[in-house]
């Protein structure tokens, strides 16, 4: 019950400093759509198949940076995340989530590819029932790298690959976690 206690006021913290970079920052950057395929393996199952769609709002961390005497020529998000996943395998379900991530790019900002890398941490409810996890609420974090290609001033298409890590966080006993990997796609609108 601790760890329940202690991870829920440490997402709500979280969450409560994400709120105040955004406004601090104020400026909604882009926003992405993509969606693709996940896969993972399961103990008794053997595989965990999923169909992500995912909104991304992104926010420009530059303001923010400036503040502290940095200013990098390069990509620096916050993003806001949500997703809804259909899973085919094992059984036809659903996962839906919500997290925040970091996202920083390579290259200077006006180059027509950016490459990226990110990080992400959130909440999910997954319907589907695994050995490996005791709850169907679970935490989750990944990384991952990918690239925009802006062929217009304005749009992007973006790839993006992603390996994810889900448990519930110690609260109820299995807790063995599930590894995913992720390649999705999808276009981009730069503001």
């Amino acid at each position: 019950m601790k760890k329940y206690l202690f991870l829920t006021l440490a997402v709500l913290f979280l969450i409560s400093n994400s709120a105040r970079a955004e406004e601090e920052a104020r400026t909604l950057q882009s926003i992405e759509v993509l969606t693709g395929y996940g896969w993972g393996d399961l103990k008794r199952d053997k595989e965990y198949c999923l169909f992500p769609l995912i909104l991304d709002l992104d926010f420009n961390l530059k303001k923010l940076t400036r503040k502290i005497g940095l200013d990098p020529p390069m990509l620096m998000q916050f993003q806001l995340e949500n997703y809804i996943s259909g899973v085919s395998s094992p059984n036809a379900n659903v996962e839906v989530g919500s997290g925040f991530a970091l996202k920083i790019g390579i290259f200077p900002e006006s180059f027509a590819i950016q490459p990226y890398i990110k990080a992400s941490a959130g909440v999910l409810y997954m319907s589907q029932h695994t050995i490996e996890q005791s709850t169907q609420f679970n935490f989750y974090e990944y990384g991952g790298a990918g690239a925009h290609w802006y062929f217009h001033k304005n749009w992007a298409l973006t790839v993006e690959y992603r390996f994810r890590h889900l448990s519930n966080s110690g609260i109820k006993q299995p807790n063995s976690g599930i590894n995913n990997q992720f390649a999705v796609g999808g276009i981009t609108y730069k503001f």
